[in-house]
């Protein structure tokens, strides 16, 4: 039984050298300004829950409105350099995660696609290489190892022979 394509794209020479330029620019922007911490780091600093934002903010707001009770040995200046440095991080990662998103969910229509189509084409070679037709038998042979297990995964489950 044929299936839907589930998407059909294709993306120019230009379009795909576009794309790498503007990764290009932004790596070369954050060069120097970002950081890569090991997995212990990130366990160690974590993040910070949308309640400690808030509690962030709202400090923030106080040592602004009464200056007097911040300690000498907070560096004020600092703190509010990083506060806004988040905010601008925060916004562009937004996006960032959209666009990763929206490629990661196309990823995975067209490897659907993929597998599916090459599922069909097994089992037709399958049926073929039962009916010996000529040079049917190489192929299957080259397929099948990749069910030795019993049946290929859940499309076919679903798609029962």
């Amino acid at each position: 039984m044929a299936t839907d394509n589930l998407i059909s794209i294709a993306f120019t020479e230009e379009e795909l050298q576009r794309i790498d330029e503007a990764g290009a620019v932004i790596r070369s922007v954050l060069e120097g300004k970002t950081r890569n911490l090991t997995p212990e780091q990130r366990r160690q600093y974590g993040r910070i829950a949308e309640q400690n934002k808030l509690f962030v903010n709202k400090a923030r707001d106080f040592m602004a409105q009464y200056p007097e009770f911040v300690p000498p040995f907070l560096d004020k200046e600092e703190f509010e350099k990083d506060y806004q440095a988040r905010l601008q991080i925060e916004s562009r990662l937004l996006m960032l995660e959209g666009i990763a998103e929206q490629l990661s969910d196309t990823k995975i229509l067209l490897d659907y696609d993929n597998y599916y189509n090459a599922l069909t084409f097994y089992r037709n070679i399958r049926y073929l290489s039962g009916e010996n037709v000529p040079g049917t038998t190489n192929i299957f042979e080259g397929l099948k190892q990749f069910f030795s297990g019993g049946r290929p995964a859940k499309i076919e489950e679903e798609n029962p022979e």
